[in-house]
């Protein structure tokens, strides 16, 4: 595992004097020093033997996509607020299925004996 550390390290310091250079160079092409990094963060990451990682690996790998994907939403729900009219006729429309599926599940005691039975079925099913 030392090795590798190694591998990586020399590939990031030879990326970063790559890119040191690039700057210095009048004919900066940023589409190629970013080509180049990538190729070699690649490079690094097929290196890593991804099998001894275990679950503190993966539950990282989980909480980072977890966050990231958080990032994401909270980036399209400020925009989306940012639009005057959308957030009304996005509650509206929350207001409109929530009626629509309590009108067609709650009306009667039938269906709400069969929506308690569902929710029960759930429970058993996932909680044991």
């Amino acid at each position: 595992m030392s090795d590798l550390s190694t591998e990586a390290k020399e590939t990031v310091e030879s990326t970063v004097e790559s890119v040191k250079n690039a700057v210095e160079d009048d004919g900066f092409d940023f589409s190629q020093r970013y080509g180049d990094v990538i190729g070699k963060v690649n490079e690094t990451l097929d290196k890593v033997d991804w099998s001894q990682l275990g679950k503190a690996g993966k539950v990282g790998g989980i909480l980072l996509a977890v966050i990231v994907a958080q990032i994401l939403i909270k980036g399209v729900l400020d925009t989306i607020n940012l639009l005057p009219i959308i957030p009304g006729l996005l509650e509206l429309l929350g207001l409109v299925v929530v009626g629509t599926w309590s009108w067609e599940n709650l009306t009667t005691s039938e269906k709400r004996n069969a929506v308690v039975d569902q929710l029960q079925t759930l429970k058993k099913e996932y909680l044991g």
